[in-house]
């Protein structure tokens, strides 16, 4: 049995009646991501709660991992979650059925808490995204926290003041002072609702000029990045000299979703080639081992062999060796001149450690890049998720750390730019950990819902 299993055994419902009753609701694949990560630590305290989940959007497969049952209908949409981005999104999923789905997910919602009450057991909700599990939370009829991962003030202000912005659209945003309207603010301060998990500092103490009991516990996405391979492996001695000869590493991460995913590896391709152009110009300042590795960090949900069709038809070939080792033994590698590029589905968090800098086309994947302290350069593409208007909210959640570029031929230059300047890239490194946060936010989130619900 795995740890996971072992862990998840506690969550079905044969245990104490003294035990607490947990619903975990979350809207999409990232928020089910980091509502298990919340879970697992849960499940490691000493009087776990038993746990039942309802993801409103899409089939929670996530869930499974922990053998945690679902209380009511879940179905994939055609926008896949990606409603906000376009109104034609949304029309679609309600004539795919939202509505009715909704409707069916909130009766299930009462019905569960209903029967909990009617056996005497205590029980509380966790929403984990948007203002549609916080909404379906607050008229459930039990107490319930909310971990916000869809909004941060960040993409209406920072820490000197609010951002300067084109459209007038766009004041509508921070209308009543704060990127969270007050109708958001008015689910988040009710009586029953026992705990607020912004996910950034700046959020917190914005929303605590209201009577929402928020808590800065940090951000989950930065949860389980750890790689496989120590500091002391990648630099074994006299660092400065290591460091002078090592290859640059240059993450690619073209998202997640079929078939945008194959769009965007298209122009990352682009943007590779012109890099790989000016790479070989003698006076880079950057580039003083002759060696360039490009890291692919290619989702499980894709298929590789797509990828390499397109990484071949740039004029490269495959190869046995590269600079850099994975712990991946079906790694495709090829080479090309002094340049090497791995394409890889099992060794996602070495990619996101060893790369210098990423050319970036992902949601999720670019900010625990930046987390991490590095620079990323997005090419905005066609969406439905990563379009100009997600990689320019983007932009802004991420400050200093993400660099848009229009074109992909237009990535070269950008790098230039930031290997010349010292003062940017450590104030990038800075600017990434505030944004988003340290390691170890899902167990305090979870040690402070064992104190508040259970």
């Amino acid at each position: 049995m795995s740890d996971l299993s072992q862990l998840s055994s506690a969550s079905h419902p044969q245990a104490a009646s003294s035990r607490l009753r947990l619903l975990v609701l979350s809207n999409g694949h990232g928020e089910d991501i980091i509502a298990v990560r919340i879970l697992q630590e849960l499940l490691r305290q000493s009087n776990p709660p038993d746990i039942f989940a309802l993801p409103i959007v899409g089939e929670g497969h996530a869930y499974q991992q922990l053998d945690i049952p679902l209380i009511g209908s879940v179905r994939t949409m055609p926008s896949g979650g990606f409603v906000y981005m376009d109104g034609r999104q949304l029309m679609r999923d309600v004539r795919g059925g939202l509505l009715q789905l909704t409707f069916t997910q909130m009766k299930a919602i009462r019905r569960w808490v209903s029967s909990q009450k009617k056996l005497g057991n205590k029980r509380a909700i966790l929403a984990v995204g948007d203002i549609v599990p916080l909404l379906f939370a607050t008229f459930s009829g039990a107490k319930y926290a909310f971990v916000g991962t869809a909004k941060s003030e960040y993409y209406v202000r920072d820490e000197v003041g609010l951002l300067s912005r084109k459209s007038k659209a766009a004041r509508w945003e921070n209308f009543s002072g704060s990127v969270y309207h007050p109708w958001e603010r008015w689910l988040m301060s009710r009586r029953r609702c026992k705990a607020v998990f912004p996910r950034d500092a700046l959020t917190t103490e914005t929303l605590k000029q209201w009577p929402i009991p928020a808590f800065n516990l940090g951000n989950p996405m930065m949860d389980g990045l750890e790689p496989t391979f120590s500091s002391q492996q990648f630099y074994s001695h006299d660092t400065q000299q290591q460091e002078k000869v090592r290859p640059l590493v240059v993450t690619l991460l073209p998202g997640s979703r079929p078939p945008e995913a194959y769009n965007n590896w298209e122009k990352i391709m682009i943007a590779v080639s012109a890099l790989m152009a000016t790479l070989q110009e003698k006076d880079s300042a950057f580039y003083a081992s002759g060696t360039v590795v490009f890291l692919g960090a290619i989702a499980p949900s894709l298929d590789c062999n797509i990828l390499a069709q397109n990484v071949k038809s740039q004029g490269w070939q495959s190869n046995l060796e590269s600079p850099v080792q994975l712990p991946d033994s079906n790694t495709l590698i090829f080479k090309q001149r002094n340049a090497y590029l791995l394409l890889t589905q099992k060794a996602y968090n070495d990619c996101l450690h060893l790369g210098d800098l990423a050319i970036a086309m992902a949601g999720t994947a670019t900010e625990q890049f930046i987390g991490l302290g590095k620079p990323a350069i997005a090419i905005p593409g066609d969406g439905p998720q990563y379009n100009p208007n997600f990689a320019e909210a983007q932009s802004r959640l991420l400050g200093a750390s993400l660099i848009l570029v229009e074109q992909p031929e237009k990535v070269a230059k950008a790098v230039h730019s930031l290997f010349k300047d010292p003062d940017i890239l450590q104030t990038i490194a800075e600017n990434g950990i505030q944004r988003m946060g340290k390691p170890g936010a899902a167990q305090r989130i979870a040690n402070c819902l064992q104190e508040l619900l259970g």
